[in-house]
C-alpha cells in the first residue's frame, strides 16, 4: 500500500504546525558563523584598546632604548613624566595640582590660544556663510582667501609685532589671522553645497532667511565647518607656541621652552614637548566629540 508523501507545506510528526497565517520560525543560526561576526564587526571599545596599546607599546620601546643608550639628549618617558609632575601637577588639591609653575605657563598658553581660535572660529564662519551663498561673492573672493591662506603663518607674526608691539594682544591677534582661513574656506565651500532640492522646498514652503540658514545651510555645512576648525586649531596651536618663543614674553609654554633650552635644561625642554602633544591630542579629541555630537558619526569630513 502506497503512502502519501508530505510536501514542503505540510508539517511533519516532529514539526509542530504553524499558526494559521504566520510563516514558520526559521531555524536558529549556527554558533560558529555568530561568533566569527560578532568578533569581526566593529566595537568601539576594541578599538580604543587597539589605539591605547599601541601607544603603550611605542612608549615602552622609548623606554627599553633611553635605557640602553643612556644619553641626555635623549631621557626615558618615565624621567619626563616624573619631571612634568613635579614642575607642573604636584600642586595642592585645592588648585586641581596645579603648580605655580603650572598657573604661569599652561594656563596663559591655553588663554592666548582659546581667544585666537574663538576669534578665528566666529569671524571664519560668519564671512563663509556670507560668501558661500553667493556664487559671484565666492568667485570674487576666492583669489584673494587662496592668496591669505598661502602665506605661511610665522611669517605674519613679525608684522603683527610691528603693528601691536610685543605681548597679549599681539599674540591673539597672530593666532586668530593665521586660524581663520581653514574656517572660512570650508565653511564657504560647505554653504555654497547645499542641496538644491532643499532650497527649492525652502522656496516653496517661504522659510525666511533666517530659517533658511538654521534649518538647511548651517545643517548642511557643519561637516565642512568642523573640517575646518579641527585644521585651525593645530594651527593655533603652533601660533600660540612660535609667539611665546619671541623676545618680550614673560610666560607660557613657548617661553617655558627657550628658557630651558637656555639654560640647557633638556628634561623641561622634553616635558613642555609632551605637554603640547598631550594638549593637541586632548582638544583635537574633545572637538571630534562635540562634531560627533552635533553632526553624527556617518557626515564627519576627513581633514
Amino acid at each position: 500500500m502506497n503512502q502519501p508523501r508530505t510536501t514542503a507545506s505540510e508539517p511533519t510528526a516532529s514539526e509542530p504546525a504553524a499558526p494559521p497565517g504566520r510563516r514558520p520560525t526559521p531555524p536558529p543560526p549556527t554558533l560558529v558563523p555568530s561568533l566569527v561576526r560578532r568578533a569581526l564587526a566593529p566595537a568601539p571599545v576594541r578599538h580604543a584598546l587597539l589605539r591605547w596599546s599601541v601607544l603603550a607599546l611605542a612608549v615602552a620601546l622609548w623606554q627599553l632604548v633611553a635605557r640602553a643608550h643612556g644619553s641626555v639628549y635623549f631621557p626615558p618617558p618615565a624621567e619626563i613624566a616624573g619631571h612634568a609632575h613635579e614642575l607642573w601637577f604636584s600642586g595642592p588639591a585645592r588648585h586641581f595640582f596645579l603648580t605655580e609653575a603650572a598657573v604661569a605657563d599652561i594656563l596663559p598658553s591655553l588663554g592666548r590660544m582659546a581667544a585666537g581660535f574663538g576669534i578665528a572660529a566666529v569671524a571664519g564662519i560668519a564671512l563663509g556663510v556670507a560668501i558661500g551663498r553667493s556664487r559671484r561673492a565666492y568667485a570674487l573672493c576666492d583669489p584673494v582667501l587662496q592668496f591669505a591662506r598661502a602665506i605661511p603663518p610665522p611669517a605674519l607674526v613679525p608684522v603683527f609685532v610691528v603693528l601691536l608691539d610685543f605681548g597679549s594682544p599681539m599674540q591673539i591677534a597672530s593666532i586668530a589671522f593665521s586660524a581663520v582661513w581653514p574656517v572660512l574656506i570650508n565653511t564657504a565651500d560647505g554653504a555654497g553645497n547645499t542641496d538644491p532640492l532643499r532650497l527649492e522646498v525652502a522656496a516653496v514652503l517661504h522659510l525666511t532667511p533666517a530659517e533658511r540658514l538654521r534649518f538647511l545651510i548651517l545643517p548642511s555645512a557643519l561637516p565642512r565647518v568642523f573640517a575646518g576648525l579641527r585644521l585651525s586649531l593645530s594651527l593655533s596651536l603652533i601660533l600660540m607656541v612660535f609667539s611665546e618663543l619671541l623676545p618680550g614674553t614673560a610666560n607660557g609654554i613657548g617661553f617655558t621652552l627657550t628658557d630651558a633650552q637656555s639654560r640647557s635644561d633638556l628634561l623641561t625642554v622634553w616635558a613642555a614637548l609632551v605637554l603640547l602633544g598631550a594638549l593637541g591630542h586632548l582638544l583635537n579629541a574633545g572637538l571630534l566629540a562635540v562634531e560627533k555630537r552635533l553632526v553624527g558619526k556617518g557626515r564627519t569630513a576627513t581633514v
